[in-house]
C-alpha cells in the first residue's frame, strides 16, 4: 500500500482547510464549528497511516514544485514514520480543543488564525518528510513562520510582539547553522538529496563540523542552553493551543533533526559526540526545571518545563551516541528507545497541561498563580485531566512519564561496560543528576496542581469561573487518555519504536521485550530489572476500592467535619495559603547562583509595604544584551556611510572595485 500518496493527501487537506478559512475571515463559529473539527479527523487519519507506514518498507516520491531542476524529494521510513505519528496524535486532541477554545479569536482574525495554525501542522509533516536540503529547509522556515504569526496573534500587545520578534530571530540563526550543515554534508558534490550525503563518508573532523552546526541548528530550535531564551517568552505569548503546539510537537521537529543528522546522514559516530550532547542536556535540563520552580506564571512555569524535558532528551540521545561510537549497538537502542518514548510521552502529556492552562485562563481570564487557586470545584473536568498530565510530567507510575524515566535510568545502568574509566566514573554523576532533575520535576508539578486547583480561591472573581466547554473536554479526554495509555502499555509501544531504533541503529529491544509477554517490561532481562504497569494500576485501584469501602463499612457516619486548628489562628483565609513564591523560596535559596534575583524590599515607615523578588537570566545580561549592544555599535558605524550624496556613494564603488581588481590580480 501507497502510504505517503495517502498522506501528502491528508496534508493537502490541511492545507485546503486553512484555505478555507479565508473564505470564512470573521465567521469564528463556522472556523470554530467546523474546520478545526475537520483538521483534528486529519490529525487521527495521518496518526493511524503513520502507525501503518511504520512497519513497512520506505517509500520515496519526488514532487515537481519549487524551483525548476530542485524538486522537493520526499522520504517516508521508520523515523519519519514515528513523528507523523506524533504530530498526528497529538494534534487531533489539540485541534479539538481549540475548536472550542477559539470562541471570540484571539486577536487576529479567526479564519486567518486557522490558515496559520494549518500551514504549521502541514510545514511540520513535511520536515520529516523532506529527503533534501532544499525541501528540509523551505519547509523549516514555512513552519518557522507560520508559528511566528500563530505567536503574534494577539499583536497589538507591545510585548507579545517583542516575544515573537525574538523567536524568529534564535529561529533564523538555527536555520543558518542547519543550512551550513547540509552544505557540509553534501562534500562539494554539489548534490543535498538526503540520499547523497548518506554516500558520503566524511573525514572525522568534517563529520565533527556536520555534528556540531547540527547541534547549533537544532537545538536553537528544541531550546537547549543558552539558545532557550525565546522559549519562556514566546509560549506564554501564544494562544494556549499554539502554545501546546509549539511546545507538545514543534519542538520534536529538533530532535527528529538531530536524530536524522547524527544517525543517519552521517556515517560515523564519535563518542565525545554522545559526551556533549550529555552535558548539554544535563545543564539544560537542571536550568529548565530550577526556573521552573520559581515562575509565578503558569504558562512561563509550563514553558521551562519544556526546557527541562528537552534536556532529558538530548541526555537520552547523547547516551545513544555514546554506546554506537562503541559498537554497543543493543544499549544504544536502550538509550534511543527511552527518548523516543519520552518524545511521544511529553507530546501528549505538555499539550494536556498547556491546554488546561488555557481553559482556566478563559474560565478566568488570570495567568498569574498568585491570583488562582480553589479551582478544583469550579472546573472538576479540567482539574481532573490536568492531574493526570501532572502526575504523567512528574514521572510516576503507571503514567506515560515513569515508564520514559524508567528506561532512560535503565540505560544509565548499563554504563560500566564502557571501555572508557573515565566515562564510567562520569556516566554515573549524570545518572544521579538526572534522578534529581526527576525529583525537581515532581516538585514543579505539585506546587502547579496545587496552587492552581487545591485550597481556597485566592480571588473573589474565582467564584464565578466556568467549567470548559464540551469541545475543549474532549480535547483534554484525547491527550489524557493517551498519557494513561501509553503508560500501561508500554511493551506495544516499544513495539511501534522498533522500527526507528532498527533504521538508525540496526538494532532494537522489541524482541527482547516481547519474550516476557505484554505484561511485563524488561528491557534487558527479568533478573535485572522489571516493571508491570498493568498489575500496578490493579493494585493501585484495588487498594483505593478496598480503603474506599473499608472507610464508608466502619466508619461511615462517624466522622465530624470540623475547621484545621491552625496553631489557634481564628482567622483562616486565602491569605493562609502557601503561595506560588513560598513554594519556589527553597529553590530560589538552594539554586541562587542559577538566578539573577532582584529584591524590593520594603521601608519599616511605608504605609502599604510591599515585598518583590524578581528572578531573572544570566544568559541575558552575559550573552545576549552584550551582543545586542554590539549589533546597535555596528548599526551605527554602518549608517555613518549613508551620506545621503551621490559623489560619496560613487567614491565607495570606485573604492571596492580597486580592491577587487587588487585582490584579483594577487
Amino acid at each position: 500500500m501507497i502510504f505517503l500518496d495517502w498522506i501528502l493527501g491528508l496534508l493537502g487537506g490541511w492545507l485546503a482547510l486553512g484555505l478555507a478559512g479565508l473564505f470564512a475571515l470573521r465567521n469564528t463559529d463556522f472556523v470554530a464549528r467546523v474546520l478545526f473539527p475537520a483538521g483534528s479527523a486529519i490529525g487521527l487519519a495521518l496518526a493511524a497511516f503513520a502507525l501503518l507506514a511504520l512497519f513497512d518498507v520506505p517509500e520515496t516520491a519526488i514532487l515537481a514544485v519549487g524551483l525548476p531542476d530542485l524538486p522537493f524529494h520526499l522520504r517516508l521510513d521508520g523515523l519519519s514514520a514515528f513523528f507523523l505519528l506524533v504530530i498526528g496524535a497529538a494534534s487531533a486532541g489539540i485541534s479539538i480543543f481549540a475548536a472550542g477554545y477559539f470562541r471570540h479569536g484571539e486577536g487576529t482574525p479567526p479564519g486567518l488564525l486557522c490558515l496559520e495554525y494549518h500551514v504549521f501542522l502541514a510545514s511540520m509533516a513535511m520536515v520529516v518528510l523532506a529527503d533534501d536540503a532544499y525541501a528540509f529547509m523551505v519547509m523549516w522556515e514555512t513552519m518557522a513562520l507560520s508559528s511566528y504569526f500563530l505567536v503574534t496573534a494577539n499583536h497589538r500587545v507591545p510585548a507579545i510582539r517583542q516575544a515573537g520578534f525574538l523567536y524568529l530571530l534564535i529561529a533564523h540563526v538555527g536555520a543558518i547553522a542547519i543550512l551550513l550543515c547540509f552544505g557540509v554534508l553534501q562534500a562539494n558534490t554539489g548534490d543535498y538529496t538526503f540520499a547523497n550525503m548518506r554516500a558520503q563518508s566524511l573525514s572525522p573532523l568534517w563529520a565533527s563540523v556536520a555534528f556540531l552546526l547540527a547541534t547549533v541548528g537544532f537545538g536553537a530550535k528544541a531550546g537547549i542552553v543558552p539558545l532557550h531564551v525565546w522559549l519562556p517568552e514566546a509560549h506564554p505569548a501564544a494562544p494556549s493551543p499554539v502554545s501546546a503546539l509549539m511546545s507538545g510537537v514543534m519542538l520534536k521537529t529538533a530532535i527528529y533533526g538531530v536524530l536524522r543528522v547524527s544517525f543517519d546522514l552521517l556515517s560515523v559516530q564519535i563518542w565525545w559526540w554522545g559526551v556533549l550532547l550529555l552535558g548539554i542536556g544535563l545543564i539544560t535540563a537542571l536550568f529548565g526545571v530550577a526556573f521552573s520552580a520559581v515562575q509565578t506564571d503558569m504558562k512561563r512555569l509550563l514553558a521551562y518545563s519544556s526546557i527541562e524535558n528537552i534536556g532529558l532528551l538530548f541526555v537520552g540521545i547523547g547516551l545513544g551516541l555514546l554506546f554506537k561510537a562503541y559498537g554497543m549497538t543493543a544499549l544504544a537502542a536502550l538509550a534511543l528507545t527511552a527518548a523516543l518514548y519520552h518524545v511521544i510521552s511529553h507530546a501528549f502529556f505538555k499539550s494536556l497541561l498547556f491546554l488546561a492552562t488555557g481553559s482556566v485562563l478563559h474560565a478566568t481570564g488570570e495567568r498569574s498563580l498568585g491570583k488562582l487557586g480553589g479551582l478544583i470545584r469550579r472546573m472538576p473536568w479540567v482539574a481532573t485531566l490536568a492531574l493526570v498530565g501532572v502526575l504523567a510530567s512528574s514521572g510516576l507510575p503507571p503514567f506515560s512519564g515513569f515508564v520514559a524515566e524508567w528506561l532512560l535510568l535503565q540505560s544509565f545502568l548499563f554504563t560500566t561496560g564502557l571501555p572508557n574509566s573515565f566515562l564510567n566514573m562520569l556516566i554515573p554523576v549524570v545518572a544521579a543528576a538526572i534522578a534529581l532533575v526527576a525529583a525537581l520535576a515532581g516538585y514543579v508539578m505539585v506546587k502547579f496542581y496545587g496552587v492552581i486547583f487545591l485550597g481556597q480561591p485566592r480571588e473573589p472573581n474565582l467564584a464565578h469561573a466556568h467549567p470548559a466547554s464540551p469541545l475543549e473536554r474532549t480535547g483534554l479526554v484525547w491527550l489524557g487518555a493517551g498519557c494513561v495509555l501509553l503508560g500501561v502499555f508500554p511493551v506495544q509501544v516499544i513495539g511501534a519504536i522498533d522500527p526507528v531504533t532498527q533504521v538508525l541503529l540496526g538494532d532494537g529491544i522489541a524482541t527482547a521485550v516481547r519474550t516476557n509477554g505484554w505484561m511485563l517490561l524488561a528491557p534487558i532481562s527479568v533478573e535485572r530489572a522489571s516493571y508491570s504497569p498493568l498489575v500496578f494500576l490493579l493494585v493501585v485501584v484495588g487498594a483505593v476500592w478496598l480503603t474506599a469501602t473499608l472507610v464508608h463499612r466502619f466508619y461511615h457516619g462517624r466522622v465530624r467535619r470540623a475547621p484545621p486548628w491552625d496553631c489557634g489562628f481564628p482567622a483562616q483565609t486565602s491569605r493562609m495559603q502557601d503561595t506560588a513564591e513560598g513554594f519556589g523560596q527553597p529553590i530560589r535559596e538552594i539554586f541562587a547562583p542559577v538566578f539573577r534575583m532582584r529584591r524590593e524590599v520594603p521601608s519599616p515607615f511605608d504605609a502599604k509595604p510591599t515585598y518583590k523578588v524578581s528572578i531573572e537570566d544570566h544568559f541575558w545580561h552575559w550573552l545576549y544584551l552584550p551582543l545586542g549592544r554590539l549589533t546597535e555599535g555596528i548599526a551605527r558605524l554602518v549608517g555613518r556611510l549613508q551620506q545621503g550624496r551621490i559623489a560619496i556613494y560613487l567614491l565607495y564603488s570606485f573604492i571596492t572595485l580597486i580592491v577587487l581588481l587588487l585582490v584579483a590580480k594577487w
